[in-house]
């Protein structure tokens, strides 16, 4: 292992997450097994080795659905709220170790520190929240139309669920499902992204010492390692009701088909092309800080990053200007000095990706406002650190309908009433999250009515990025039509059951129907 960051305290970090010394065939437990190929993690920071992960071949595999299923067993009798005393108790954990696994978080993935500590604070609040639900959890009763009979429904947990995550917030998405999960009383099986791995490992560290203190089965939470492949054996198991994926709509689309041709369910989370839509009575403050935090936070590499701002034509350059103008003020470098905006993207195909967009805007007729560049020299050995871009562009440009997962920033003008400006919101295929900056009472209730922003998500006077685990999160159209998290989003883990008493000694048909004997 190389030496890495040591100015920034991640060769602690990662000691105090268990995962500095990982090898190749060793084992956590029963949870996961690693005696396949090896998968090597650099960080996008520096461009330094940090650690190598063994992947989980067919035969691993199979234990690990083994342990699972037996686990699951037991987990599933005991009272949900004693389940719920698990959750809270790998919260408390969680909160020990903030700090190192903000920071494996940054180091691995690339987004600043600050972003880490929030992705591993999401982590918290869902548990906080999952804890509250599991003295919850409800169905609904209701009026028979024969006498002497009760009706009512319930939910009974799945099984196991299996969690396909992206890099990009490689620890929070795994937490919204499982804390969930968990409480429902079903077991996990977690295959983060490959290119993400030790912040998986350092996960299932936590949860494992907090199962092994309790004397609970290891398999109520396992883990896999590998590509796509590794993600295909869960996707074709009929073991696993149910798949829940988080990542690029090309993705979703393959997963939704392997798991609906064997009738199983899936949770997907797919792909944004978010606006923010800057009307004549916007607050132009506001707007800016909404603006640049959605399109260069985690250097454009979020879901719901905002990659189109839609501004007035009558107050389209004085908005232009602003924004511009604070481009110029960031800082770009070392996601764990807090002293910088924006860290690198997540590896150089990624940069691949922020050429292209740049190179075909300006082919399709855009004009490139502040120019990109892939940065070079001091602090920037990865290859990874690009300059955030504006272009003026056209929505119906081939480019601005892609969502390209990079800090692009597309400007289009509308002109006229509010419905214009949804209009053009709406014209992409993807639907997750949307913004609109207003101070006039008529556009935003316009804005949030049936026939306003068709986004999972629809926010007034904040940008696009950012969400509280209260609310469900996810998207309409190709984003997939998922939700995880807040609200009622527990359900989807469980299977519902409708059940019918009769209390009387006669045995009456629904419908009046008579069959006498």
């Amino acid at each position: 292992m190389a030496a890495i960051a040591t100015d920034f305290g991640i060769e602690k970090a990662l000691q105090q997450l268990g995962v500095l010394d990982f090898n190749k065939g060793t084992s956590t437990g029963t949870t996961w097994f690693s005696s396949g190929d090896e998968i090597s993690s650099y960080s996008p920071v520096d461009g330094n080795l940090i650690g190598k992960v063994a992947t989980t071949g067919p035969a691993d595999y199979e234990k690990v659905v083994a342990n699972a299923m037996s686990a699951f067993t037991s987990w599933r009798v005991k009272p949900a709220p004693l389940r719920g005393e698990i959750v809270r108790q790998f919260g408390e954990q969680l909160r020990k170790l903030k700090e190192p696994l903000g920071k494996l978080v940054s180091y691995e993935m690339g987004k600043s520190y600050q972003e880490g500590l929030g992705e591993v604070q999401e982590m918290i609040d869902i548990c906080d929240f999952a804890v509250g639900l599991s003295r919850q959890l409800h169905g609904l009763t209701m009026h028979s139309e024969r006498p002497g009979h009760r009706m009512y429904e319930q939910y009974h947990p799945l099984g196991i669920v299996g969690i396909i995550s992206a890099f990009n917030f490689p620890v929070a998405v795994w937490a919204w499902n499982t804390a969930l999960a968990w409480i429902c009383g079903d077991v996990c099986i977690w295959k983060p992204s490959e290119k993400t791995p030790l912040c998986g490992i350092a996960c299932q560290n936590i949860i494992s010492s907090v199962l092994k203190e309790n004397d609970l089965p290891e398999g109520i939470s396992c883990l896999i390692n590998g590509d796509y492949k590794v993600g295909e054996m869960m996707t074709t198991d009929k073991r696993i009701p149910l798949i829940s994926a988080t990542g690029s709509t090309r993705m979703g689309k393959k997963v939704a088909a392997t798991v609906g041709q064997r009738l199983g369910k899936s949770l997907l989370e797919l792909g944004g092309n978010n606006a923010i839509i800057v009307t004549p009575d916007a607050d132009i403050k506001m707007t800016v800080i909404g603006a640049v935090f959605g399109a260069v936070g985690t250097a454009g590499q979020r879901c719901t990053s905002t990659r189109r701002l839609i501004i007035h034509d009558s107050i389209y350059d004085k908005v232009k200007n602003a924004v511009v103008d604070a481009y110029k003020q960031l800082r770009i470098g070392n996601p764990l000095d807090e002293n910088n905006h924006v860290g690198p993207l997540i590896d150089t195909d990624a940069v691949k990706g922020y050429q292209h967009a740049l190179e075909k805007v300006v082919e399709e007729g855009g004009n490139l406002v502040v120019e990109g560049a892939v940065l070079s020299g001091e602090g920037y050995e990865s290859g990874c650190y690009v300059k955030p871009a504006i272009a003026e562009a056209k929505n119906d440009f081939e480019i601005v309908q892609h969502e390209t997962f990079a800090p692009v920033l597309y400007l289009v003008k509308y002109s006229g009433a509010i419905e214009n400006a949804i209009d053009i919101q709406n014209g992409v295929v993807q639907g997750l999250s949307s913004a609109i900056m207003t101070n006039n009472l008529r556009e935003a209730e316009r804005f949030l009515s049936h026939a306003g922003s068709d986004c999972g998500i629809a926010n007034v006077n904040i940008g696009t990025s950012g969400a509280e685990i209260g609310g469900a999160f996810g998207g309409e159209k190709e984003t997939g039509g998922g939700r995880e998290s807040g609200s009622d989003a527990w359900k989807v883990y469980m299977r519902r059951q409708t059940n019918t008493i009769n209390y009387t000694t006669e045995l009456p048909l629904a419908q009046g129907i008579k069959f006498d004997l």
